[in-house]
């Protein structure tokens, strides 16, 4: 019995004798990659192969990030808070040096996962540290298994440590969810809204690689849920997007009208 992991999107599955015959996150429309680009490995092959990056991108705020990337090749952030660290969003390896670095900084009191297609390796992270993995209810049917850890969380805000909530706010998927870190004034919003490549506004995306935006409905109600929050400083899961540090809260609603009231050329 092995647990498979998914080249395409990094996702591990529950111990099966054989790989599965499909993913289910990468069979659905949101990711829809051809089958050719699927397969699967083991985690002693991946292990064998890569390594994870830690970078510190502002005080408390470190990324880590898998080299040479896996998956879709995004970054979970360690936030170093008063009440313990936390893991936003997850990743697929946790080798031998990731356990004893992140124990060295205090262990982890809290995961939570925005969306599936950061899932990785929840199952191991969780059972490793021992510490719940927040996971919105409503996207249960995309999670692989279930263990002990797993917090299946209702409704649409969750504290998780005192000054750290977690918002639902749907979108990409039913249960998509961003971080807020009240005393940090930031946002951790995996790719609910997604850092553009200008730096300045964010997009609103169904499926990003099919390129199917959300409604504008659906984006004004994002939009105005994000805006009731307090914060300044917007962060990406993607390195190559970085963030948007300060008045984050004016490019999204900037970004949500452009969205709903794109220019017209007749």
């Amino acid at each position: 019995m092995a647990r498979h992991i998914c080249k395409t999107c990094g996702q591990q599955r529950a111990p099966e004798a054989e790989p599965p015959a499909t993913c289910p996150v990468c069979d659905d429309p949101r990711q829809g990659t051809p089958a050719a680009w699927q397969g699967w490995m083991t985690p002693d092959a991946l292990t064998a192969g890569h390594s994870n990056a830690f970078r510190q991108v502002a005080p408390d705020i470190l990324t880590i990030r898998t080299v040479p990337a896996l998956g879709i090749g995004q970054r979970a952030f360690l936030l170093r808070t008063e009440e313990g660290n936390v893991l936003w969003d997850c990743l697929t390896l946790l080798d031998d040096a990731t356990v004893e670095i992140l124990w060295a900084l205090g262990g982890l009191s809290a995961i939570a996962i925005s969306h599936p297609h950061f899932h990785g390796a929840m199952a191991r992270w969780g059972r490793v540290f021992g510490c719940p993995v927040h996971v919105h209810a409503r996207d249960r049917d995309w999670v692989p298994e279930r263990f002990p850890q797993l917090d299946l969380w209702e409704g649409e805000t969750r504290a998780i440590l005192p000054g750290v909530d977690l918002h639902r706010l749907g979108g990409h998927f039913p249960g998509n969810s961003i971080l807020h870190w009240q005393d940090r004034r930031a946002v951790f919003a995996g790719d609910t809204v997604l850092v553009a490549a200008d730096g300045r506004h964010v997009a609103f995306q169904w499926s990003y690689p099919n390129d199917v935006p959300l409604a504008p409905d659906t984006v004004r109600r994002m939009a105005a849920r994000l805006d009731a929050l307090d914060f300044d400083d917007l962060y990406s899961p993607f390195e190559q997007r970085g963030a948007i540090l300060g008045d984050a809260r004016a490019a999204i609603a900037r970004s949500a009208e452009r969205h709903c009231n794109p220019p017209r050329y007749d």
